[in-house]
């Protein structure tokens, strides 16, 4: 080995050690994960529970372990590669770990939310929560939060939505788009994960479907990926539930790489949300965050199979909109007030 390869290796060991005690040295990160850990997921001594991270979110993954391994001494932390695209299978022994834990929390640079991953490790009884995306920022602002608040916001308004046979959302940016729950079950997500076999995004805040059908039109100008806030609005067309055209050049290719693997099911209309989390104040270029903000709604394409629906695809497109105006019915629904 040449001086320049062990240098190399030095540098490679300082960065994990200093990843292994980011949180030491942040209170706010770990005043975070402790608020995971304890409020949102209640994780109890002699409980088994896993973190699942990987190499892109390893520092807030070291601050979940922590703040675990605070409570319980059945805590491990299980590091991954980072996956192709959200929606993407995890390697089976991290399916494993998930499904073995009585608690799991998953922040990773890509979404396991919607796997057949995690419906297994739910279906196992274990309870727990995924991070898609997640960073320091996201994780102190997102979570620095009265989550009984948000649970409060998101039970105002399901009962607002809850049976209505269509609902409407239409925005200044020129969304129109109207879509048939066909009689799925709304769900919320209050980051409130006590029961077994329950979840939650963290941070979390929504009120959310899966439609059975959808028509219009709906132009993402808050946040999407690839870009995170977008610099020039993303407009998708939607006829008998599928979307139909695209016009950003980058958010179409994530979509054909889908098709090319399961064909339309990658175009399915996947979900309309409404944000309910009342401390995120502002867009800050992560779906994860964004699509809770109070105030805001999101659609997505791609998978629905996870939260209600019958559509199988290797990708759920969250799409987040500005100042939008939601009818049930015919009959407008108050947001919370937000973003």
């Amino acid at each position: 080995m040449d001086d320049a390869d062990h240098a190399d290796e030095t540098d490679a060991a300082v960065d994990a050690d200093q990843a292994d005690h980011a949180d030491e040295t942040d209170p706010e990160l770990r005043a975070a994960a402790e608020t995971a850990v304890g409020q949102c997921l209640g994780v109890a001594a002699g409980e088994s529970c896993v973190v699942v991270t990987d190499d892109e979110t390893r520092a807030v993954g070291e601050a979940l372990y922590r703040a675990a391994r605070g409570r319980t001494d059945g805590a491990v932390v299980v590091r991954t590669p980072p996956g192709d695209q959200h929606g993407a299978e995890p390697p089976a022994p991290v399916a494993a770990a998930m499904r073995a834990a009585d608690v799991f929390l998953v922040p990773t640079a890509k979404s396991l939310s919607h796997t057949r991953a995690r419906d297994a490790a739910n279906e196992a009884g274990a309870r727990g929560v995924t991070m898609p995306g997640v960073t320091r920022e996201v994780m102190v602002a997102g979570l620095d939060a009265d989550y009984e608040a948000i649970a409060a916001e998101c039970e105002r308004v399901r009962a607002a939505v809850d049976g209505a046979e269509t609902l409407r959302v239409v925005t200044p940016a020129g969304t129109d788009l109207t879509v048939e729950p066909g009689g799925r079950e709304w769900h919320s997500d209050t980051g409130l994960v006590h029961d077994p076999g329950g979840f939650s995004n963290l941070p979390a805040g929504e009120v959310f479907v899966s439609p059975a059908t959808g028509d219009g039109r709906f132009v993402v100008d808050g946040t999407t990926m690839p870009y995170g806030l977008v610099d020039d609005p993303v407009e998708f067309v939607v006829e008998d539930g599928l979307v139909t055209s695209v016009s950003d050049d980058a958010v179409r290719d994530q979509l054909e790489t889908a098709a090319a693997e399961v064909g339309d099911a990658a175009y399915n209309l996947a979900e309309l949300g409404v944000g309910t989390n009342v401390g995120v104040v502002d867009l800050v270029g992560s779906v994860l965050l964004d699509e809770k903000a109070a105030g805001t709604v999101h659609v997505a394409v791609g998978d629905d199979a996870s939260i209600g629906g019958d559509v199988e695809a290797p990708i759920h497109l969250d799409g987040v909109l500005r100042d939008p105006t939601l009818y049930a019915d015919g009959e407008q629904v108050a947001l919370p007030s937000g973003v």
